[in-house]
């Protein structure tokens, strides 16, 4: 699009298409493609001076993979977008773009557990330092950070226990040191929080999870500043990560729903919460929206909306064998991983087993993801799984 001022809902609808250059056709082809022929050395010797930029071989880009980039830096307000093949590829090309061997990062101790998974073993066996952080340290982050920190790290809301973090404050801390800053952002999307406009330098989407929204492809994308995509490109490119085009097309065509999905999974959720929050087998529900989320006041002032995604605080006592026959179960509760698709899933986390900044001490978990099912019926499966856990534990 020729303006980047327009509304989100704008944006999202027609960023990355390019009719007349595709004979008029609405979506952007699917290029299935390796090789890109040059016509003359002199052509070749200018694809490799821009391969960043351009379609040169099919690794670095193709027209589908980049229409992709295009609209999501559009709609996220980036100057830049690189897209791989997975949330966790993207986690990783943005990590390794800014940390080299004697280096030191800083990581939410809510954070998502595969990239707690890489920090303790790839970035600890290639001699990066690292330290977990409380989420919800704020400018107080300062006492953390030592002379060799190179990147701080940020997830708001936590994966698993919903903290949302205080980006403006940390971000200014980092800046006054010279440290870039990167955030997973796939909960709030770029329709519920634009974290470049706070002045992150990375923001990191799983376009696994609501940009596709079917549950049928994977893809993650690292919007960036100007100054912030070559490093992330390069590292993309020489960790050998791509976009594959048919995943690509399915992100594009998923994108173009993601508002109307997203705000009417927002509006179940909330109700799907308020309904779990009066329940007595629940001691909190761990929901941004909810004024008793750590860091409420933070989504409050930074969020525009509010995802299908959050978990609840069972009480105390409640053992492992009526969770189980609760979750077992479930008609339309999916036992599964990821979310963000169209179908609701639950799932029982245990966050005390990795935290290592924190300490967790609750009732067990359970994260739900709602999707676009009726909130009557996703109710009705709740109250009737809530009948099996009772029943199981009064036995």
């Amino acid at each position: 699009m020729k303006s980047k001022s327009k509304k989100p809902d704008t944006l999202i609808t027609h960023a990355g298409r390019k009719p007349e250059e595709n004979f008029g056709v609405v979506n952007p082809p699917v290029y299935h493609a390796s090789t890109i022929l040059h016509p003359n050395m002199a052509h070749w010797e200018a694809a490799e001076a821009r391969r960043l930029d351009d379609v040169v071989y099919g690794r670095f880009g193709t027209p589908t993979s980049l229409a992709l980039e295009e609209a999501m830096a559009a709609v996220e307000g980036g100057a830049r977008a690189v897209a791989v093949g997975s949330g966790v590829s993207a986690c990783v090309a943005a990590l390794l773009a800014y940390l080299r061997a004697g280096d030191h990062v800083l990581v939410p101790d809510s954070v998502y557990g595969p990239v707690r998974q890489f920090t303790t073993g790839f970035l600890a066996r290639f001699g990066v330092a690292y330290n977990f952080y409380d989420p919800m340290v704020g400018a107080g982050i300062a006492t953390l950070v030592k002379p060799n920190t190179k990147v701080i790290y940020l997830e708001s809301p936590g994966s698993l226990t919903f903290e949302v973090q205080d980006v403006p404050a940390i971000v200014a801390v980092a800046k006054a040191h010279g440290i870039a800053t990167m955030i997973d952002n796939t909960w709030g999307s770029p329709l519920f929080l634009r974290p470049l406009t706070m002045g992150v330098d990375v923001s990191i989407i799983s376009a696994t999870k609501y940009i596709v929204g079917h549950s049928d492809a994977m893809m993650g994308v690292c919007i960036c500043t100007r100054d912030s995509f070559a490093p992330v490109k390069t590292s993309a490119l020489q960790l050998g990560y791509h976009a594959a085009p048919d995943d690509a097309y399915l992100a594009l065509r998923g994108l173009r729903t993601v508002g109307v999905r997203l705000r009417a999974q927002e509006q179940a959720a909330l109700r799907v919460a308020r309904w779990l929050k009066a329940r007595p087998e629940v001691e909190r529900v761990l929901h941004p929206a909810f004024p008793d989320c750590p860091g409420h006041e933070f989504w409050k002032r930074d969020f525009a909306g509010s995802s299908g995604l959050f978990s609840i605080v069972l009480t105390r006592g409640i053992s492992k064998l009526a969770i189980d026959a609760m979750l077992d179960g479930m008609e339309l509760f999916g036992l599964g991983a990821s979310w963000g698709g169209f179908e609701s899933l639950i799932t029982a986390p245990r966050p005390e087993r990795i935290r290592t900044a924190t300490k967790w001490d609750a009732g067990p978990v359970l994260r739900l993801h709602v999707g676009l099912e009726d909130t009557d019926d996703l109710i009705a499966d709740l109250e009737a799984g809530f009948a099996r856990l009772n029943a199981t534990r009064g036995a």
